[in-house]
């Protein structure tokens, strides 16, 4: 019995949290868990029905007779009823799921009144992330996080850059594909604050399950306050290790791939690195925003995520303390 309550206790959990299709936090997501328990309901009770009717049609099974069928005979004319009944509920029912479907769906792709506008590209394995605005100097570029007001429209324009990705957010949207060549659009609105955990759901390559993005929820204020900190240079080094950290990033090949905002790092192949320590996770999603995680992926990405486009470069140990110790600034 306790084990039976254990794993009920451990199935529930699963309802729940960061990343839960069942745990809506915005209009959108709540249309589609709408939706999820219509074609679970449905889906129940066809099954039950089905159940039913081979259950009487066993207990009614006429015994074995060599008498010829009789054309026309009302057992004949019974089931041929049947099936017409049969087979127009479920013409009936593919029809309502079907339009249950679309209303659940079409709005996600709707834009509300003055929406902040976002561009989602997506890489092998990162995302870009890019807000826009109709002031240039409004406009700057992140990675692998969003974040949004609780209470206002986003729309995010999905981009793929290589192949194709799949943009999922279960507490907040659905499911849209990054195609190459072709620019999709998804909408949706947030109505709590909280952290959401998104994840690529089209098989993108070797590090496929490791490419997720993270979107933080939070009151108008402080999104405008994190707004106007991303919107200023990288900050000046504090001390001299700072300093030779600041050189080595610029003056290498970090400077070939990377930007950093206000000095001569201009590369745009890989994220930017201007606020780099004030995101949540590095790598998309595979470390914990540390120092510690800043040093070893710098020392060796490709143990840590084989097959990324980050190449492992040569560094004393004191360079790399340098240039952890400047990364882990750039809040």
């Amino acid at each position: 019995m306790r084990g039976f309550g254990a794993g009920f206790a451990l199935l529930c959990a699963g309802c729940s949290g960061w990343q839960s299709a069942i745990d809506p936090a915005g209009p959108e997501s709540r249309n589609l868990q709408h939706l999820l328990w219509l074609f679970f309901g449905v889906s129940a009770a066809v099954w039950v029905l089905v159940m039913l009717v081979l259950a009487v049609a066993l207990m009614r099974r006429a015994a074995p007779s060599t008498a010829p069928l009789r054309p026309g005979s009302r057992g004949e004319r019974g089931s041929a009823i049947a099936v017409s009944a049969a087979v127009a509920a479920t013409a009936i029912v593919l029809v309502g799921l079907t339009v249950g479907s679309y209303r659940a769906t079409s709005a996600l792709g709707a834009r509300g009144d003055e929406p902040l506008m976002v561009r989602l590209r997506g890489y092998q394995w990162w995302w870009e992330v890019t807000y826009l605005d109709p002031l240039p100097e409004r406009v700057f570029v992140t990675a692998n996080e969003l974040h949004i007001p609780v209470g206002r429209a986003v729309t995010v324009d999905l981009v793929a850059a290589d192949v194709i990705h799949s943009f999922w957010l279960p507490n907040l949207a659905g499911k849209q594909d990054l195609v190459p060549g072709r620019d999709n659009r998804i909408s949706f609105t947030a109505d709590r604050p909280g952290i959401y955990r998104g994840q690529c759901a089209e098989f993108c390559g070797l590090q496929h399950a490791h490419m997720s993005f993270f979107v933080i929820a939070e009151p108008p204020a402080d999104f405008e306050r994190w707004r106007s900190t991303q919107l200023q240079p990288a900050v000046a080094p504090m001390d001299t290790e700072q300093e030779a950290g600041q050189q080595l990033v610029t003056g290498k090949a970090c400077a070939a791939c990377h930007a950093v905002r206000g000095t001569g790092a201009v590369g745009t192949l890989a994220p930017d690195l201007t606020h780099v320590a004030s995101r949540t996770y590095l790598a998309a999603g595979l470390l914990p925003m540390t120092r510690g995680s800043l040093a070893a992926w710098v020392a060796d990405p490709q143990t840590i995520k084989p097959g990324n486009n980050m190449p492992a470069v040569p560094l004393s140990s004191d360079k790399l303390r340098s240039i952890s110790a400047y990364l882990a600034s750039l809040k």
